[in-house]
């Protein structure tokens, strides 16, 4: 039976997170401290006690996921012991694919935190520099989509951002096509257009600046190749075949459509029938469930779904 990990993204934050299993678990809480050390602040405080608005920020939300999530991991870890799974392959939304390359074994600890690090910052002042926006399109299919976008733009740009799971597509652009999509979407036979509370036009060429800081940051990373596990990339939903493939992938990733629909079929079709998310959030334990009601989907987030897993019989 094949299992997979999935690493949550930006979104999935809250003050609190990890808290509990960090006083829990000596693992867990060296995490954050690792991570505070590179990063340069106290990300543990941040993460347990906020406040909300730095947490919410892009360029600390996203490091504090990603050592979360780790967190959480190596809390599995500790816990089940001879019993902890072990995954045919990994897979992340976007921020949650750095994640999966470093329990891949592809990107160091550090390493990774720097590069989110770096991520974060770029795109926080690329949204500064180009204010855009996000909304979440409901009930239509992509060519839909795509023409909502084109109508929407009026020569401004807008387009599909985020491939979640059917009927749910996430678009991105300028914040005046944003708001016309929001007015217009129903016309095009949407159930529901939602104004994502991001700070930017992730996914899309207003991201290019970002992309660029990122590029260079990943041009001195050390690539660990080959990793013992398969990454599914949210570029092509395709799996990471060389270094190159690492560097240039996650730099496309910034201004082009993340097809997590399609990573997850693709790990279907490849045999993974069993899905555990990793980290803050159940976001992507409910795109599962849409995109194969058929798959075995868990979620631990926290202390209680760490215990309720013992019981759970999930095997790698």
């Amino acid at each position: 039976m094949g299992l997979a990990f999935l690493f949550p993204g930006q979104g999935a934050q809250v003050v609190g997170m990890g808290k509990e299993i960090a006083g829990t678990f000596p693992q867990a809480m060296a995490i954050y401290d690792r991570a505070s050390k590179v990063l340069g602040f106290d990300l543990a405080k941040v993460c347990f006690d906020g406040p909300a608005s730095r947490l919410n920020s892009t360029a600390v939300a996203q490091p504090a996921i990603l050592a979360t999530s780790l967190a959480i991991l190596e809390a599995m870890k500790a816990s089940l012991g001879e019993d902890m799974p072990s995954p045919s392959a990994c897979a992340g939304l976007s921020l949650g694919e750095y994640t999966a390359l470093h329990v891949a074994g592809i990107i160091g600890l550090e390493d990774c935190l720097r590069l989110v690090q770096v991520r974060g910052q770029a795109m926080e002042a690329a949204a500064q520099a180009q204010p855009g926006g996000m909304v979440s399109i409901i009930g239509l299919q992509l060519e839909q989509v795509r023409a909502l976008c084109e109508q929407a733009a009026q020569g401004e740009l807008l387009q599909p951002a985020n491939l979640n799971c059917p009927g749910q597509i996430v678009i991105s652009g300028t914040a005046a096509a944003c708001e016309r999509a929001l007015a217009i979407a129903s016309q095009f036979g949407a159930t529901k257009a939602i104004r994502l509370e991001v700070s930017g036009a992730f996914h899309c060429p207003l991201m290019a600046p970002a992309a660029r800081a990122l590029e260079q940051a990943l041009a001195s990373c050390r690539i660990n190749w080959p990793g013992p596990i398969r990454v599914v990339a949210n570029l092509t939903a395709d799996y990471y075949q060389s270094p190159q493939q690492v560097r240039q992938w996650l730099v496309g990733q910034l201004t082009s459509p993340v097809l997590w629909q399609q990573c997850i079929e693709r790990l279907i079709a490849d045999g993974i029938e069993t899905f555990l998310e990793i980290g803050p959030g159940r976001v992507l334990t409910g795109l599962a469930r849409r995109i194969d009601r058929k798959a075995r989907v868990f979620n631990i987030s926290d202390l209680s779904a760490l215990e309720s897993l013992r019981s759970s019989g999930l095997e790698g």
